[in-house]
């Protein structure tokens, strides 16, 4: 794998929602990292991009309430388990379960194994809450796809928060995970 800097020189064969990513961020003027891949839709599969990128990939989570009411995308270091009922009493909601894939497209316009936080600036209606996690944010970069699974970033932590955040309207809340049983 191949570290660039910046979007590819060639975008021939890209989908229209990876390069949306990249026009999003050159907007912006924020800086990043990216390599091409083979599809990496689990975290075991992130772990040689990982290597690539020299940062651990975010585990991004896209779930939802029982009655489908309230979406949240949360960001979590990848080596740390997911245990809904942690998550549930911190954010107030009886029960978390993973959302859909039809929901993941209609509001990140990602699919299932590209969730990221770049979906965020497809959300226009402000439909998903973003939780992170408070390791994530002790950490310089944050790993991510944008918001395909064949090729990932890695982007400072500091302008996913004060730069692409704000641009896309949505706020964070930081979670307490502990992750083990």
């Amino acid at each position: 794998m191949e570290l660039y800097t910046g979007r590819p020189a060639d975008e021939k064969g890209r989908l229209e929602r990876e390069l949306r990513v990249y026009n999003y961020l050159d907007k912006l003027g924020i800086e990043y990292k990216r390599v091409d891949h083979e599809s990496a839709t689990t975290m075991e599969a992130c772990l040689e991009v990982d290597k690539a990128l020299g940062t651990l990939m975010c585990k991004n989570l896209f779930l939802c309430n029982r009655q489908k009411t309230r979406f949240y995308l949360l960001l979590m270091p990848g080596d740390k388990k997911f245990k809904t009922k942690e998550l549930s009493s911190q954010i107030g909601s009886a029960r978390l379960s993973f959302a859909d894939a039809d929901d993941m497209l209609k509001y990140l316009d990602i699919e299932p194994g590209a969730v990221s936080v770049m979906g965020l600036m497809n959300d226009k209606d402000k439909a998903v809450t973003l939780l992170i996690d408070e390791d994530v944010m002790t950490g310089e970069y944050i790993g991510c796809h944008p918001c395909v699974c064949t090729s990932s970033m890695k982007i400072k932590t500091s302008d996913i928060m004060d730069k692409f955040l704000p641009a896309t309207g949505h706020d964070k809340q930081i979670v307490h995970l502990v992750g083990e049983d």
